[in-house]
């Protein structure tokens, strides 16, 4: 049973049946939003479905239980992208509920694990609420992993910024016709922090011009290190969740 790995949308009613009740549904959430004037607008999309695929097949040997895949849902909370064009958003109340309809379908179906796989920053909060509702209300063990996190970042850019050298370099690692020229920046507008608290500001977003550091810099044999990277730490984790829940 562990070594299945199956895809939910290329897989009938019958083997689902069959797989779900002892099975891991994994569950990419991605966004579909403006990433600077040179990456397509599905990168968080892309990159939350490739770890999740990638990381899957990866542990499908290891898990002991079956690795189900879910379709990416390619929409995200991103209203605060909307003034720069090229954004489809929902809002943090719609997303929650989208992800509590397909935990309580999963449950309904006798599914009783999940990861939801998070690839956009301004999905973190909904996620981490959707996976504690999904646990009371439909008696399932969610587990949220947002992908970035397990990126190693000694030596790297920033982790994952936005549209900056670390996205670009995994564009081009996934689909490298997809990203645009890259005008090299003068100089790179300084995004204020305080180490331990999320800031959120409409101002920041302006004053970056909607994307973060360099990302001239990147290059695809930095962003197959960095795919192979997180894709194998994923794999880590789904072996780890399949064992304990």
């Amino acid at each position: 049973m562990g070594s299945v790995t199956l895809r939910w949308s290329e897989t009938d009613r019958d083997q689902l049946r069959r797989h779900l009740a002892e099975a891991v549904v994994i569950i990419p959430v991605g966004a579909t939003e403006q990433h600077g004037p040179h990456l397509p607008t599905s990168t968080d999309a892309l990159i939350a479905g490739a770890v999740a695929g990638g990381a899957a097949t990866a542990a499908a040997g290891r898990s002991v239980r079956p690795l189900i895949v879910a379709p990416t849902i390619a929409w995200g909370a991103s209203d605060h992208h909307l003034p720069y064009g090229g954004t489809l958003s929902l809002s943090p109340e719609t997303l929650l509920a989208v992800i509590c309809d397909l935990l309580r379908s999963i449950a309904a179906q006798g599914g009783r694990r999940v990861v939801l796989l998070n690839g956009h920053g301004g999905n973190i909060g909904v996620c981490h609420a959707a996976a504690a509702a999904g646990s009371t209300r439909f008696d399932l063990a969610v587990a949220h992993l947002d992908y970035w996190r397990l990126a190693g970042t000694e030596g790297e850019p920033p982790v994952p910024g936005h549209a900056g050298e670390f996205e670009t370099s995994m564009v081009m690692a996934l689909r490298p016709e997809l990203v645009g020229r890259r005008e090299p920046r003068a100089e790179v507008p300084e995004v204020p922090s305080v180490p331990g608290v999320d800031l959120h500001s409409a101002a920041v977003w302006r004053r970056i011009d909607g994307f973060t550091d360099r990302p001239e810099l990147a290059g695809s044999a930095d962003g197959e290190r960095r795919l192979k990277d997180v894709v194998g730490r994923a794999a880590d984790r789904l072996v780890e969740l399949a064992s304990m829940l």
